[in-house]
């Protein structure tokens, strides 16, 4: 479902073709109740046919996909000239980056004021906006809202960091996902355009 090479994760899209889509093109995430080991998320990602399909992710390909942790296949050592696991090498690189203080996703938590690590399945909304994305994520340790602006790079591959990340100052609460989703249920039914039309003169 992960290929970590190109950092893209394989979905279905309705019109038969096969989606191949980076992390910032998924727009939403929800952590679906049940299974535990391993959750279930479910998204909706921008499909490259021009529309938004949903899809469903594992905790593991999710979190740790990303990473390389599973990675199949092997690659030619130069300095060995042996052909060596590539799961192996990309461990060590990551453990070597973790030991090192790095985190592979990161972002700033408005209510705690501070940068804080994170992994993809704490994002609830990711939103598209000229250069930057919207990013809305649940933070791991006090559960609060907050939404960055940041770019594609800094979802898209592992261990990169913005210099800078637009942060909203404002705390959102976990209703504020529910509402956002309720509005656009709204403005896509019928009954949103009847209302509509009642109020123009």
């Amino acid at each position: 479902m992960f290929d970590p090479l190109t950092s893209t994760y394989s979905f279905s899209c309705p019109h038969g073709r096969d989606a191949r889509v980076p992390l910032s093109a998924f727009r939403s995430l929800e952590r679906l109740p049940g299974a535990a080991h391993p959750a279930v998320y479910r998204i909706s990602f921008a499909c490259s046919c021009g529309g938004e399909h949903p899809g469903l992710v594992s905790h593991d390909d999710l979190d740790w996909a990303p990473l390389g942790l599973r990675a199949g296949g092997t690659f030619r050592n130069l300095m060995t000239s042996l052909d060596d696991p590539l799961a192996a090498e990309l461990v060590e690189v990551v453990a070597a980056r973790i030991g090192a203080g790095e985190w592979p996703w990161s972002f700033y938590c408005f209510l705690e004021g501070r940068p804080r690590p994170v992994t993809p399945s704490a994002f609830a909304l990711i939103a598209p906006g000229g250069r930057s994305l919207g990013l809305a994520v649940r933070c791991p340790a006090c559960a609060a809202v907050s939404v960055n602006l940041v770019s594609r790079a800094h979802l898209d591959v592992p261990f990169w960091n913005d210099v800078r990340v637009g942060v909203v100052d404002h705390v959102f609460g976990e209703d504020a996902l529910r509402a956002i989703d309720e509005f656009r249920a709204e403005l896509d039914s019928a009954r949103f355009d009847e209302r509509r039309l009642d109020l123009e003169p």
